[in-house]
């Protein structure tokens, strides 16, 4: 007696590792991928992300920028306070008022709200000021 194989040669593959298709009528079904949608996708998550990392980029310039005019803005006041006219020694934390008069910037202890009538009138209050720790001067605003 012979064996017989009962599977049909035909419906076969002698090498089912090696196509690209389902090897039997029983194998899952195997699609191959649309190139242009796996190319599309990839393109689309990549812009995004370097669009994400471009605005953070930005952003940091901006404050960058931001933060070197506020050092240009405190040394441009420092030095209108440091040509000024003092009477008195600033101390590291305090607050104090430039004024201008006649072309001249004067330091002074006292607000422009706490005048009263005796304020001259051509005292012309610029700003509220605060000395930092490094001798720089803030702006209050």
């Amino acid at each position: 007696m012979t064996f017989v194989n009962p599977i049909d040669k035909d419906k076969t593959a002698d090498h089912p590792g090696l196509i690209a298709y389902p090897h039997s009528i029983g194998s899952m079904l195997v699609k191959p991928e649309d190139v242009g949608k796996l190319k599309s996708r990839a393109l689309a998550a990549m812009e995004e992300q370097t669009q994400r990392q471009l605005l953070q980029l930005q952003l940091q310039a901006e404050l960058l920028a931001e933060q070197a005019n506020s050092i240009k803005r405190r040394m441009e006041i420092s030095y209108k306070i440091y040509e000024a006219k003092l009477s008195f020694e600033a101390f590291v934390g305090g607050t104090y008022h430039l004024y201008e008069q006649n072309g001249e910037h004067k330091l002074m202890m006292i607000g422009p709200s706490e005048w009263g009538r005796n304020k001259s009138p051509s005292l012309n209050f610029v700003n509220t000021v605060r000395l930092l720790a490094d001798h720089t001067w803030e702006i209050v605003e």
